[in-house]
């Protein structure tokens, strides 16, 4: 299921090169793209009338024919955290999503949305337990980095007013976790991608951007194919036996996990780039040092089995990103230990030369950390 159909062009959808040949079309300058797309991206313009240099014949065809596709803020919370904020934002035809901003070291990230709701039912996630409404479009994506860019632009600032001085003033890093599954809208992502690499847009470089998936297959493989080395990528592994992953992500009935682990050496040995392994840690179930082990030897199986090209760079072309569970309605495991997070993660690097992280848990208090978006909070 895709947006419907609307009769007005969405601006935000369209490439560098698709708004060049619609201001072709109307016989307008490409000058007036080069503008367009400052006003879009840079000055982040929500009505026309932010478009205040844009020629007066220019900006009536622009309202007539398309649409500028700034999401509305349905809700915006805060986290305690003072690092994170939540933007539920509603869509045309009144779905809404959540996009997060998250700040660190100076640092600001939008974790954004591919699709309202998901299919894929992992067990242990809010998005998945609410299940999937349909695809956003290109235009929708873009839109959640444009909508934090837009507050960069205008000033970060604390709950009390204060401007946040670390703040930084145009978005650098995106992260295509949030709500849905990226490589079940396959299209709509890359082209989003494309236009958030866009040099004279977002301009993000492709090492800041990374897309997260359950385990894809067919998406794993063509991205290798036809978007080398567009982006890093982060598959959500969370068991290391069949049994123990399907019981936690029914997609690895559908593709196994010696299926996944195939188009990871395939991608691997066709961008040279690494992926990060993602492993929600829950307590007394995937935490233990047996786990460690199983999930140390089953990437370094992975990476003897690679061609030498791939490994030119003698690091492994494997890391694992450690999440300790984050807490939803419809689960009702535990984190794990910090302890325990600290054994496995020692494991992972002595016994198996694997580097690993931590990651921080954040906006917890407001269901905006990993596996908890599902905009019903």
């Amino acid at each position: 299921m895709t947006q419907p159909a609307s009769p007005l062009l969405p601006l935000y959808g369209l490439s560098r090169s698709e708004a060049d040949a619609w201001m072709d079309a109307h016989d307008f300058s490409r000058d007036h793209a080069a503008l367009l797309w400052r006003y879009l991206y840079w000055e982040c313009a929500e009505t026309w009338e932010d478009m205040t240099k844009m020629p007066a014949k220019v900006l009536r065809v622009l309202a007539a024919e398309t649409a500028l596709d700034a999401a509305p803020v349905a809700r915006e919370t805060h986290s305690s955290d003072g690092f994170t904020r939540k933007y539920l934002l509603s869509l045309a035809d009144h779905k809404v999503i959540e996009t997060v901003l998250m700040r660190f070291k100076g640092r600001v990230t939008a974790c954004i949305s591919s699709q309202a709701g998901c299919a894929m039912g992992c067990v242990f996630c809010a998005t998945g337990q609410r299940g999937f409404e349909r695809h956003l479009s290109t235009a929708e994506i873009v839109a959640q980095a444009v909508h934090v860019q837009r507050i960069l632009r205008r000033g970060l600032k604390s709950d009390d007013g204060r401007p946040i001085a670390e703040a930084e003033d145009r978005l650098r890093n995106v992260v295509l976790m949030g709500m849905g599954e990226p490589l079940h809208n396959f299209d709509a992502v890359m082209k989003a991608v494309d236009i958030m690499l866009d040099s004279a847009g977002l301009s993000l470089s492709p090492d800041r951007i990374t897309l997260s998936t359950v385990g894809v297959v067919p998406g794993i493989l063509r991205l290798a194919e036809e978007h080398p080395p567009r982006v890093h990528l982060a598959v959500s592994l969370h068991g290391a036996t069949q049994a123990e992953r399907a019981a936690l992500v029914p997609v690895a009935k559908k593709w196994p996990l010696d299926e996944l682990m195939a188009a990871c050496r395939t991608y691997n040995e066709k961008t040279g780039r690494r992926i990060f392994y993602e492993w929600t840690l829950i307590e007394g179930s995937n935490d233990t040092p047996e786990h460690a082990r199983a999930l140390g030897r089953l990437l370094s199986s992975v990476e003897r089995s690679l061609a030498p090209a791939a490994r030119r760079n003698r690091r492994p072309l494997s890391q694992v990103n450690l999440i300790p569970l984050n807490p939803t309605p419809g689960f009702s495991g535990a984190p794990t230990r910090t302890a325990a997070a600290g054994i496995f993660q020692a494991i992972l690097a002595e016994e198996f030369g694997l580097p690993s992280t931590v990651r921080q848990r954040r906006g917890i208090d407001i269901a905006a950390g990993c596996g908890q978006l599902a905009a019903l909070n």
